[in-house]
């Protein structure tokens, strides 16, 4: 079987509705990756890339730096997915850059020490307002994979 690119919101079938899926991820993206090269939000996600075991070497771009990296990939981001809605292989390119952001996003609930508090049972409860910003990544983790998942096509070959 080999696999096709396709813009996901004109697979076949009735995938039109995943444009409001693409359009409101870009503008995540697009949110969130001005933000990034605000003081404010330098700050704010320096403790979440210091303790992550895949974001950490950021720190030789400095505070203000690791921000910025993180900003224009989220740019970089929202242009995949633009331009995805009109070339199929950017289609499935800009939803797997947005399906590993929040891969990464969402592991900061595991790797950040003090977040996560459990209760006497050990169950883990969501309690800080950090981990319940995160917490939203899964939600749109699988959109992201939703887009992905209709920007690819598998058709059999011939022999």
């Amino acid at each position: 079987m080999k696999t096709y690119f396709r813009v996901a919101e004109t697979n076949s079938g009735s995938y039109g509705h995943l444009a409001l899926l693409r359009w409101t991820m870009t503008a995540i993206f697009i949110w969130f990756g001005i933000q990034k090269f605000t003081p404010y939000a330098a700050d704010a996600i320096a403790p979440l890339i210091q303790h992550s075991p895949f974001m950490s070497w950021l720190d030789i771009f400095g505070v203000r730096g690791e921000a910025r990296v993180v900003g224009s990939i989220e740019l970089l981001t929202a242009a995949a997915l633009i331009v995805g809605s009109v070339i199929p292989a950017v289609s499935a390119l800009g939803a797997a850059m947005a399906s590993v952001t929040f891969v990464l996003t969402t592991s900061f609930v595991f790797s950040t020490p003090g977040i996560t508090q459990f209760s006497p049972t050990g169950f883990p409860i969501i309690s800080t307002l950090v981990e319940q910003f995160l917490i939203k990544d899964v939600v749109l983790l699988a959109a992201c994979l939703t887009l992905l998942s209709a920007s690819l096509s598998r058709r059999a070959t011939a022999i």
